[in-house]
């Protein structure tokens, strides 16, 4: 999440005023992502009183011809009962409008917080969370193929340029190009594969103290590996936010949630450190254009794509037990 366009007051109580959800009463933008335009909307309610939306506006990285897509699995998610918030559609029935020239989206508000410092009980539950939704979205009729795959990862570092990455870290050039290389020639194949989120970090949780109560930001998710889905999640959740030490307690807790769900095959274990690699290589792609292109005025929070070279690093010298 993330605003790079401002929009006024009457502006949003226009836009409001097509739901059946009460008048604005108050609109704050939100800092945290990278890709799309986010507002915590107040409205007065229908009757029950004052109640709490997600206003999103859709910047970067996304096609709007895909929205039927995102929305879809969001509501296709939620009625099959798992913790992800629905979409709110308008007086005419549809799930996104356009204000200016871009896609908007009003989206269920979930309780709950993101945490910093998950404990292994937490990374448990989001295991089995994660499992859910790859099972439940086993019969959701629309695909959508990886636009973030190997292929994207090397387009978008060619595109920073050698001297731009430089820039960030003199090591970050001669980084990419090596694991790029050593990817295209070691990326598993034929393991079970269906909808996957793609981007479960821990801003992308809510709980209730133990408890998942909300997965949200469904805007990367695609046709994957079920298992390269784990690997992004393993990546963005078991390392230390200060220190970026490893925690073994959360990784394992992690994996037994997931396997409470849906059991990983031996094939899925043997190639989870590179699904991990290749994890890591897709946030340094995306955080290091992020550091370079996002716009000065934009009210975002920049990501370091050194972070993830130090968990590349340490995904380069383990193997399958340490997803046991």
């Amino acid at each position: 999440m993330a605003v790079y366009t401002h929009l006024g007051a009457e502006d949003l109580a226009e836009l409001i005023g097509h739901y059946d959800v009460g008048d604005l009463v108050s609109a704050k933008g939100i800092a945290e992502g990278v890709s799309n335009s986010n507002w915590l909307i107040e409205t007065s309610g229908t009757g029950k009183g004052r109640e709490r939306f997600i206003l999103t506006m859709y910047e970067r990285r996304i096609d709007v011809a895909e929205l039927p897509f995102f929305l879809g699995l969001l509501d296709h998610l939620a009625d099959a009962g798992c913790p992800v918030p629905r979409t709110i559609h308008d007086r005419e029935g549809a799930s996104f409008r356009l204000v200016d020239g871009k896609s908007v989206a009003l989206i269920e508000y979930l309780p709950g917080v993101s945490v910093d410092q998950p404990t292994p009980q937490q990374a448990l539950s989001v295991g089995k969370a994660l499992a859910q939704i790859h099972l439940a979205a086993g019969n959701f009729a629309q695909f959508r193929a990886q636009s973030l795959g190997l292929a994207e990862w090397r387009r978008v570092i060619e595109a920073c340029g050698a001297d731009a990455l430089a820039s960030i870290d003199p090591a970050l050039p001669n980084v990419c190009e090596a694991e790029l290389d050593f990817l295209a020639d070691n990326w598993p194949s034929d393991l079970p594969q269906g909808v996957a989120h793609c981007d479960l970090f821990p801003d992308n949780v809510l709980m209730l103290g133990d408890e998942v109560s909300g997965l949200i930001d469904f805007y990367f998710a695609a046709n994957d590996y079920f298992a390269y889905d784990l690997a992004v999640t393993h990546a963005a959740w078991c390392f230390e936010r200060s220190t970026g030490a490893f925690r073994s307690d959360i990784a394992e807790a992690l994996i037994r949630g997931y396997e409470q769900e849906r059991r990983l095959s031996e094939q899925e274990r043997q190639a989870l450190p590179i699904l991990a690699r290749g994890a890591s290589m897709r946030f340094i792609s995306s955080r290091a254009d992020d550091w370079l292109n996002s716009p000065q005025d934009a009210l975002v929070v920049h990501k370091d794509p050194m972070e993830f070279v130090k968990r590349l690093d340490f995904y380069k010298s383990c193997d399958a037990k340490t997803f046991a």
